[in-house]
């Protein structure tokens, strides 16, 4: 086991804030490179453009510009690499980009309001923090 494991390189850790700016660049770029192949793989053609995709992962990233630690940035940059690997090597279905990066976190459901009107706030609270 030990074998194995030495066998694993990891990214060394940024030593500024400058280095993992540039490192999130870096993958950025990279990501929006295989979006024509993310796009062909899981068949999206007729659910969404490129732009709209590329947009998805420029929200993705600008959701965590308040942070400047770049040990926290390199731990982020690191799971999006692992996603963007899973995505590129058809580890997820096709469903579940479409949730994940089509339709986010807002959901299918646009009018919530006449169709719950008996229920409870709870409920209404639930099913409205429960879609992604």
């Amino acid at each position: 086991m030990s074998f194995t494991l030495r066998s694993v390189k990891v990214a060394p850790n940024s030593a500024s804030l400058e280095e993992a700016r540039t490192r999130v660049f870096d993958f950025f770029r990279s990501a929006c490179r295989s979006i024509p192949t993310v796009i062909d793989i899981y068949n999206l053609d007729d659910v969404v453009s490129p732009s709209q995709l590329r947009s998805s992962i420029a929200s993705q990233i600008r959701k965590n510009s308040h942070i400047t630690n770049p040990k926290v940035i390199d731990m982020l940059l690191f799971k999006g690499i692992e996603e963007l690997n899973n995505v590129a090597e058809h580890a997820k279905q096709r469903h579940h980009i479409i949730g994940q990066y089509v339709v986010g976190s807002g959901g299918l459901v646009q009018d919530l309001g006449s169709k719950d009107q008996a229920n409870s706030n709870f409920l209404k609270n639930f099913y409205e923090g429960n879609y992604f």
